[in-house]
């Protein structure tokens, strides 16, 4: 468990599920989060972070070799449940041209056709400057109409202002191509910066999802 501060907002997490087709997946009803991003970027330690419990999702031993869909439920008092959903990364280089296409079928499928997928945040290593996996990622999301947020990870890992110049570079590489841009928050699962902040978040996106339904 990671250690908590009075001011965290509480949570209980559990894993539900892995699956590789649509109907593999829990039934769609409670509001759905997905994560995803480059290979390595952090999105089970995020997952970790924002659970406080280290152990809920598992890091591949190699980067890129995931290919579920797992599916983690988050309850967070007094009345919000909803799902995090844990998606193989893109860009990795260790796979066939064949296992490539079939992940691509795979998350369109689910990305396109999950009813209940509020939006989904794409992670995205604070340390780099922009790059073209995930601005073409990005753009595909504008391009289908999906809703997105950004999250800015790894952090604690250089300075701060490093972090937000990158963030910049990236916001404006994406102005090119988006008319506004996205939610966006800065994250650390080492030192837990953004974590109620994208915690609020989704409690907000989730009850405007249950009244709508």
């Amino acid at each position: 468990m990671n250690p908590k501060t009075p001011e965290d907002i509480p949570v209980k997490a559990s894993y539900i599920s892995s699956g590789v087709r649509m109907d593999q997946l829990p039934a769609a009803d409670r509001p759905e989060f997905a994560l995803i991003g480059r290979s390595n970027v952090g999105k089970s330690s995020l997952i970790n972070r924002l659970a406080h419990h280290q152990g809920l999702a598992k890091s591949s031993a190699s980067p890129g070799k995931t290919r579920l869909i797992n599916h983690f439920l988050f309850e967070i008092p007094p009345a919000t449940s909803m799902y995090l959903v844990d998606l193989p990364g893109y860009g990795y280089a260790r796979a066939s041209k064949k296992e490539i296409e079939a992940w691509n079928v795979m998350m369109k499928r689910y990305l396109r056709e999950r009813p209940n997928l509020v939006c989904v945040l794409q992670l995205i290593d604070s340390r780099l400057s922009p790059q073209k996996a995930d601005l073409d990622f990005a753009n595909q999301m504008g391009e289908w109409g999906l809703p997105l947020v950004l999250v800015f990870t790894k952090t604690d890992k250089d300075s701060m202002v490093q972090a937000s110049r990158n963030a910049d570079r990236f916001g404006k590489a994406m102005l090119e191509t988006w008319e506004s841009l996205p939610p966006t928050f800065m994250s650390s699962a080492t030192n837990g910066r953004g974590r109620n902040e994208i915690l609020k978040f989704l409690v907000d996106c989730s009850k405007q999802w249950a009244q709508k339904g």
